[in-house]
Formats: structure tokens, sequence, C-alpha cells
């Protein structure tokens, strides 16, 4: 599993950030990200339903919001 911490950026930085290591990646990997801006709670759901990946896992704890995705096999 590939951790992006991504703490202290600012939209949309962090939604950007995601994106490339989501492409980076193969399917069925994992990366959680950890992000503290308020903002990435709305956008980086937004763009997992956008790419069709998996979102596994949602969490918040007082400012700080950490996702768990999964890269979704795109060939069948």
């Amino acid at each position: 599993m590939t951790e992006l911490d991504l703490s202290g950026l600012k939209c949309p930085l962090p939604v950007l950030r995601t994106r490339k290591a989501l492409l980076s990646m193969a399917p069925g990997e994992r990366l959680y990200v950890i992000c503290t801006d308020p903002l990435a709670g709305i956008d980086v759901p937004n763009l997992i339903r956008e790419t069709g990946d998996v979102l596994e896992k949602q969490n918040q704890e007082a400012s700080r919001i950490s996702f768990l995705i999964r890269k979704a096999d795109k060939s069948a």
C-alpha cells in the first residue's frame, strides 16, 4: 500500500496529487491519502467517482481526513 501525506496542502493540490498517484498504480493496488484541507473531504470522493476507482474507507479525526482508495481494474 502506498501512503500519500498531503497535510498542509490546500485544494486543488490534494486532488491533483491523488489523481497523479492513481495514474501510476496497477489495478488492485491501494493508496492511503491523508489531507488536512476540509474541501478534500468532498473533492477526493468526487475524484474517485470520476476515475471509477473504489473508495474503501474515509475517516475524519479533528482536522485530518484520510482515504483508503483501491485502484480499479478498468480492463473488464
